[in-house]
């Protein structure tokens, strides 16, 4: 679940068991997302894959982290096409062939959280569109290639861009990636869009970040609707988002959440 740009929270670092522990609520994360990749077809509906994944996770001992949190109605965020992100699951909305869907999961396992989300296309979709799925996916593991000690959070936030708008796209930036841990959102927060000369943290062993480029098709621009929680897209242009939660370890970049298909 992405972040709106707030105050500063406190960057807490992890132990490697706690990263262990992580990486398990991460491990989670994937599996209930390769479970809806194969089950989110046309003529389902996004309040039975809320179900399908609030089920997976209480069969594996997790608690679906955003049920509830601030108010959310869901355990998953499920966004369609120009939505962006936060999109709330309904009986309503139903998957039609060449829908593009969003869908961003989180998970609280032995006091930790994990987080991860995957833009998946219902049947044939319009070749831009693929792209933009395509160089979105990429981008994200040009930012994880810059989790490394000794760099700064805006290595990661430059490398995303660059490779967004070599590609005619472009970021998303009124929500950011975020640390995780024992809170869904801790320090620092992880911008998909360089900030110039702005000095960012640098990075350190033991943080675990939530990196999670969203890439606009037309105009970075994006508003709220009335749910309070939808976020569309201005132009209605379609929207991906991918993300993963990374260990920054002295060996560079783990992927908690691998795996997913």
């Amino acid at each position: 679940m992405s972040n709106a740009p707030a105050t500063a929270k406190q960057i807490i670092l992890k132990t490697p068991s706690e990263i262990e522990i992580m990486r398990r609520a991460n491990q989670i994360v994937a599996g209930t997302l390769n479970m809806l990749r194969e089950k989110a077809v046309a003529g389902i509906s996004t309040w039975q894959l809320d179900v399908w994944a609030e089920e997976y996770a209480r069969q594996h001992d997790a608690t679906p982290a955003f049920k509830g949190y601030h108010g959310f109605p869901g355990s998953l965020c499920v966004s369609l096409n120009e939505q962006v992100v936060h999109g709330i699951p309904s009986k309503k909305v139903i998957l039609a062939e060449g829908d593009i869907v969003s869908i961003d999961f989180g998970v609280c396992y032995k006091g930790f959280y994990g987080d991860a989300a995957a833009t998946l296309n219902i049947g044939e979709i319009d070749a831009k569109v693929a792209d933009l799925l395509k160089v979105t996916r990429e981008s994200l593991y040009k930012g994880i290639a810059q989790a490394r000690v000794g760099n700064r959070i805006n290595d990661i936030s430059t490398a995303v861009q660059a490779h967004v708008e070599k590609h005619g796209y472009s970021v998303v930036k009124q929500f950011v990636g975020h640390g995780i841990g024992t809170a869904l959102h801790e320090g620092p927060e992880v911008p998909n869009f360089g900030s110039g000369k702005k000095t960012t943290p640098r990075i350190m062993a033991g943080m675990v970040l939530a990196i999670e480029p969203m890439v606009n098709l037309g105009t970075y621009e994006v508003k709220v609707l009335k749910d309070g929680w939808t976020v569309v897209t201005k132009d209605k242009s379609s929207s991906a988002h991918f993300e993963h939660s990374v260990a920054v370890t002295e060996s560079g970049p783990l992927i908690l959440s691998d795996g997913i298909r």
